[in-house]
């Protein structure tokens, strides 16, 4: 879409211009600050992925999860490069969707737009059954009755404006960060000064010497990129973000350069200090590995405080999801390829519709904690990790095309380009799909790759219905 665009979908009714200084050319307040928009890209990579997946993964794969992540991190970085050059060249909210279609093909951005949406409808569900596990370290409450309050609260912060929004998202950011900074500074004292009830055993020999780096072996590292991957998730959200920065081309450069050292702090530097002071063999995939430390250490106090703090986590991520979902079901509706009523917003800017109906559909995942209480985590997260990784491949492919037209002259060079490209995007490609291909050897995530056909299908059936009954829509020409 261009700046020449109008939101016809206000609580009034009418056409209103969106060229102030403002609003954006897509209708939304331009109300997201520079402190905003670095807390959101910092704790947009911080969720139930490390704080609850990481259980599960240590299990699998030992020390080497350390490894695992910080490969995965440098293949994150190649990626997000790949979003700021093309963020830098055209900053518009519905990003992964419409720089599909620019460089793919209409057809790809409809699939982009939509996998997208459904993948935050998934993660939401998924952040909401890591909440309601959460609750059971000090409440013996059904894990379905938190989920559905949690919902609802969440659903009820996103009624208000983007700016409060942002203003959450900063302070939750900044508990998770604080939290995480916190627990790397306790183990460093206590494999240095000794102390709690773990300093006489705490030692860095831990990453090595309880079956080796690789006690299962390479494939059991292998095994576990799906998880570190899905842990990943999210980072890409600063792209959401664009059409509500109030200077994106200065404030999202600095946000995406900030990915190498997060990655460094919150999961690299983070595991080694907890599997130095606490044996990987005494960690349990169904518990958070940090609360579990902390159970170790003998701090009873200090795993309620985590627990609090990924609890908050959590629900930071969900609130997320329900932020991006609302924005890219009015992206598709923009450009006709979905309904017309998700383009309706409030007037503080906000996508009412769009976000109401994907909070209904969240509410899926209460019915999940109900009938599957032990198995939902696992189902909702390798179906969530299989759409989301779609939109990083759409990133990557449209990033190789934009530079190959840029290079030509066709279009302008974006001002932040991605180093080392375009081997650094071919080689993340390889890499998503080596991760692609472990997802199906697991059992556990294979059940992921047997939905994703039927999401094709049914995509593929949409989009020809609406192009049939739209055959004069741009949306659905070549470029």
């Amino acid at each position: 879409m261009t700046s020449a665009q109008v939101d016809k979908g206000n609580s009034g009714g009418q056409a209103v211009e969106v060229a102030d200084s403002g609003t954006s050319g897509e209708g939304y307040q331009r109300a997201l600050g520079a402190r905003q928009i670095q807390m959101i890209a910092i704790g947009g990579a911080i969720g139930t992925g490390l704080f609850l997946g990481a259980g599960k993964a240590i299990a699998k794969a030992g020390p080497s999860l350390v490894l695992a992540y910080a490969v995965a991190g440098l293949v994150i970085f190649f990626i997000m490069r790949a979003l700021g050059e093309l963020l830098m060249y055209r900053p518009v909210s519905g990003s992964f969707s419409e720089y599909a279609r620019e460089f793919i093909g209409p057809f790809a951005g409809f699939v982009t737009g939509w996998t997208y949406w459904l993948f935050w409808v998934v993660t939401g569900i998924t952040e909401v059954t890591a909440a309601a596990q959460y609750m059971t370290f000090w409440f013996d409450i059904p894990q379905w009755v938190s989920a559905l309050i949690f919902t609802i609260i969440l659903y009820g912060v996103n009624l208000i404006s983007v700016k409060l929004f942002g203003e959450l998202e900063f302070w939750f950011s900044m508990v998770k960060v604080t939290a995480i900074v916190g627990m790397i500074l306790i183990c460093a004292g206590i494999l240095t000064l000794g102390f709690s009830d773990a300093g006489d055993t705490a030692s860095v020999t831990h990453l090595w010497a309880d079956g080796g780096f690789f006690p299962h072996g390479i494939k059991g590292t292998l095994m576990t990129l799906q998880i570190v991957m899905f842990a990943f998730l999210a980072v890409e959200l600063v792209g959401v973000t664009a059409g509500e920065s109030k200077d994106p081309k200065t404030v999202l450069p600095k946000a995406i350069n900030t990915v190498p050292w997060r990655i460094a702090v919150f999961y690299v530097g983070a595991l080694i200090m907890i599997l130095s002071v606490v044996p990987w063999t005494e960690f349990q995939p169904d518990v958070s590995p940090f609360v579990a430390a902390f159970k170790k250490m003998g701090l009873g106090l200090g795993a309620g405080i985590v627990n609090f703090v990924v609890l908050t986590a959590a629900l930071s991520s969900c609130n997320s999801g329900m932020y991006s979902t609302g924005r890219m079901l009015r992206d598709l509706a923009l450009n006709g390829q979905g309904p017309k009523f998700f383009t309706r917003l409030t007037r503080s800017g906000t996508p009412l519709v769009g976000t109401t109906f994907s909070a209904a559909l969240m509410l899926v995942g209460v019915w999940i904690n109900y009938q599957w209480p032990g198995d939902a985590f696992t189902y909702v997260v390798s179906f969530a990790t299989i759409s989301g990784m779609w939109a990083w491949i759409m990133i990557l492919i449209s990033q190789l095309r934009y530079r190959r037209l840029s290079d030509l002259g066709a279009l302008p060079r974006s001002g932040f380009r991605a180093p080392g490209a375009p081997y650094t995007s071919v080689f993340a490609l390889f890499f998503i799909a080596v991760v692609i291909v472990m997802m199906g050897i697991d059992k556990d995530t294979r059940v992921s790759l047997y939905c994703a056909p039927l999401w094709a299908a049914l995509l593929g059936v949409s989009y020809l219905v609406l192009k049939a009954r739209n055959p004069e829509n741009k949306a659905f020409a070549k470029n």
